[in-house]
């Protein structure tokens, strides 16, 4: 029997998973704090349908999931840092212990809209690293036939974000088919990876959330002070 917010999922063949086979001792116990970004504008954006897709089933996994609207975030550098989008974007990320980027291909590569979030996000503010140790999960969509260019590019961002980037990922060919006219994704193939995705996302984010301290505990930032870090990695000029 389907369940009625997720109805192409078979009933019993997933289930919220259990934190107990799972989590660090130190767990905080409060359910996963999961952002999902997604890299287009468009009314019918299919990057948006995969993102509020993963946000029900992480949300039915035990999550707390959250989406970002990029609609009215200015370009990197085109406002200060407390213009109510970024402002909101960033406290997001820090709020989250792990994140789905989804991003259509355009001109082979993502969107300027996936990047420009993500450049928004800092690597570092003050002497604390909002992404440092935290979960993410890369999907994108196509409408063409299947690549990987964007989920590749997306890998990339994701380990200079310092973030564990988990094995699975998605990459939806043909995107126009793969969704009905109520923005859901019909039931196939492509489908049963997403959900994967997410499966593999929140058992990941529970396994590293309650160790990210002693994952992430780096003697280069032990001997240097928060003031000298927040000199480097917050530089004007480049």
């Amino acid at each position: 029997m389907p369940l009625p917010d997720l109805p192409n999922l078979v009933a019993g063949a997933l289930l919220p998973v259990d934190p107990a086979l799972y989590a660090a001792p130190g767990d905080p116990g409060h359910a996963p704090r999961i952002l999902t970004l997604y890299g287009s504008l468009r009314e019918r954006s299919y990057s948006r349908f995969v993102a509020e897709e993963a946000g029900r089933l992480l949300t039915f996994l035990g999550c707390e999931a959250k989406t970002f609207d990029p609609r009215g975030l200015p370009l990197p550098d085109a406002a200060e840092p407390d213009h109510p989008k970024v402002a909101e974007l960033r406290g997001l990320a820090q709020w989250s212990e792990g994140m789905v980027w989804v991003s259509p291909e355009r001109h082979g590569a993502m969107t300027g809209i996936m990047k420009a979030q993500i450049d928004w996000i800092p690597l570092s503010q003050g002497a604390v690293r909002p992404t440092q140790g935290k979960t993410l999960a890369v999907m994108q969509v196509s409408g063409g036939s299947q690549s990987f260019n964007a989920v590749n590019q997306l890998r990339i961002l994701g380990r200079w974000m310092r973030m564990v980037t988990i094995p699975n990922q998605s990459s939806v060919p043909k995107a126009f088919n793969e969704f009905d006219e109520a923005g859901r994704m019909k039931p196939s193939a492509l489908y049963e990876r997403i959900v994967d995705v997410c499966e593999e996302l929140t058992k990941f984010t529970y396994m590293t959330r309650g160790r990210s301290g002693a994952l992430t505990d780096r003697y280069s930032e032990r001997v240097e002070t928060a003031e000298a870090l927040s000199a480097r990695v917050n530089q004007r000029s480049i």
